[in-house]
């Protein structure tokens, strides 16, 4: 379905003759029906084959989207300079169809009886109450978590581009930041995927939750060229593993068998987040005519997602007090 969806948007795209044309090919088709039915089911399905380092496997996963964010623009930008955009994206809607039904094809197999059974992260079985809660209530303040946390990350990915611009950096600063975050994103997954397996996905959550408001309270008092690319670093390797360990979560803590429409659910979430935190920052820079005002927002929505996975923590820790205390 994503291959298809993603084939059919850049040929669309290719054939259009407006803006709203283009911009319908590439939210309906490579976004609704493209992208969506791929990163999340490929991270649920790698939960469910890795019983092991499952964590540093759904870090390789994850990294897939920031490792294409660094290497297709230059590629893409050459073949627009030299054949034109139209060719390019007929170009990718081939390429995308054809190499993504035949990667398709090799991960038909279902995912082993063995990883289908309960499995217990860090002391904690997965289970019908996940966190002492209904699936749903829990499903939902792990939504919240997503949009929150997306809303936070948003900002700086966004926006540094322009806030460079306005302090008179240039835009090619700027987008040599956003470069910068999006490489060390790559670290961060992997290292953070290694660190899930052995703290667990809510654990490795709240560590970078509070990381990623240190990297954004960093932004406000520092905005010299030097400090934005450190701090720029900084903020990838912060953030880079915060998505990935919502598919941890969910594996940890709910039955097997609904991994994938539960992760789905999640990351469309953080989809959202990443969607409203965009427009958001760019409305609170209207209103205030500053990005400090925009950065203030940010933590406060990433405060709020700090809250919720702090309170899961903490209700995931009482069973365990409770057995020890009893043994």
């Amino acid at each position: 379905l994503g291959a298809i969806g993603m084939g059919l948007g850049f040929a669309a795209a290719a054939l259009s003759n407006s803006v709203w044309l283009f911009a319908l090919a590439h939210g309906l088709l490579v976004g609704l029906l493209g992208s969506s039915a791929t990163f999340s089911p490929l991270l649920a399905d790698t939960s469910l084959w890795f019983m092991r380092r499952r964590g540093i496997a759904v870090a390789v996963c994850a990294s897939g989207n920031y490792l294409g964010g660094a290497l297709w623009p230059p590629i893409i930008q050459h073949f627009v300079e030299s054949v034109g955009w139209r060719q390019t994206y007929w170009g990718l809607a081939v390429f995308c169809s054809l190499a993504m039904l035949g990667l398709a094809q090799l991960m038909r197999q279902r995912p082993p009886a063995l990883a289908l059974a309960p499995v217990n992260a860090r002391g904690v079985a997965a289970s019908d109450r996940p966190f002492g809660l209904s699936l749903g209530q829990a499903q939902a303040l792990l939504c919240v978590a997503g949009l929150s946390c997306c809303v936070a990350m948003s900002m700086p990915q966004v926006h540094i581009v322009a806030y460079c611009s306005d302090l008179g950096f240039g835009a090619a600063r700027g987008a040599e930041m956003l470069s910068l975050m999006l490489a060390c994103g790559i670290v961060s997954r992997l290292i953070s995927g290694a660190i899930c397996d052995r703290i667990g996905g809510l654990r490795t959550l709240l560590l970078g939750s509070a990381l990623q408001t240190v990297a954004l309270l960093l932004f406000i008092p520092f905005d010299g060229m030097v400090s934005l690319y450190v701090i720029s670093a900084m903020f990838g390797l912060f953030q880079g593993g915060i998505v990935p360990s919502y598919a941890i979560i969910v594996r940890e803590h709910f039955p097997a068998a609904q991994a994938g429409a539960r992760v789905g659910t999640v990351i469309m979430f953080t989809m959202l987040g990443m969607a409203l935190g965009g427009w958001m920052s760019g409305k609170v820079f209207d209103l205030t005519g500053s990005y400090n005002a925009a950065f203030f927002n940010g933590i406060a929505w990433n405060l709020l997602n700090f809250g919720v996975v702090l309170f899961l923590l903490r209700r995931t820790l009482r069973p365990l007090k409770a057995r020890a205390l009893a043994a």
